[in-house]
């Protein structure tokens, strides 16, 4: 029988996790691709037909995987918010984020290449806008009108290029470049008169080859 019959949600997301540490160590050779998933997947003890089966998407998947394990990272290191100001507990965010990141850098430089693709471009915007949403809600934001959107959008633009900073010339320069930025994430109007969809879209495509070739 089948180590996925009789398989539960435990067994599905302990397995998911297994496979992307194996990736995470595999990555950094083969790249961001399918064959480096079904070789993460056959370390973690699966065949085939049982990665497909966990891992339709395959490294689409594992890539919202390991986003979401550096959301929960950098959350769980973030202390109570209600001490700081709005300035700081932004700060803390993404440097949080940056930490959590960090432990995996060969792997996410391919991951970039691979989420810079035209078809993958719709899957980064959204990672990147779950970890923005993740980080403002730890913040306290209860907003529900256009500002949730904007802050959101803002923030995941300084996700993405401090990321990229970060990989490119190190921590100092990316928080440098945080400093810098967090006038804007305070400043409601030029949100809503300023950022554009299509805005965010271009910057994190930008990002994204920066973090691949490791330019800041």
């Amino acid at each position: 029988m089948s180590a996925t019959s009789t398989a539960g949600p435990d067994w599905a997301a302990k397995t998911e996790q297994a496979i992307l540490d194996h990736a995470l160590t595999l990555a950094p050779g083969m790249g961001w691709t399918r064959p480096m998933t079904l070789a993460a997947a056959r370390k973690a003890g699966l065949n085939r037909g049982e990665a497909d089966l966990l891992l339709p998407h395959g490294p689409r998947d594992l890539a919202a995987l390991l986003s979401r394990r550096h959301d929960a990272a950098a959350l769980a290191a973030l202390p109570d918010p209600a001490a700081l100001k709005i300035r700081q507990r932004i700060r803390a965010a993404v440097e949080a984020r940056l930490d959590a990141a960090g432990r995996d850098r060969e792997a996410l430089r391919r991951l970039a290449g691979f989420l810079a693709l035209p078809l993958n471009l719709p899957l980064a915007l959204r990672l990147v806008w779950e970890s923005a949403d993740g980080l403002w809600r730890w913040a306290g934001d209860t907003a529900t009108d256009e500002n949730h959107y904007s802050k959101r959008a803002i923030l995941s633009g300084i996700l993405i290029s401090a990321q990229a900073i970060d990989l490119a010339s190190g921590r100092e320069a990316a928080l440098s470049y945080l400093d810098a930025r967090i006038q804007n994430v305070m400043d409601f109007e030029k949100w809503k008169a300023g950022i554009k969809p299509a805005d965010l879209a271009r910057d994190i495509a930008g990002a994204l080859a920066r973090m691949r070739y490791g330019r800041a």
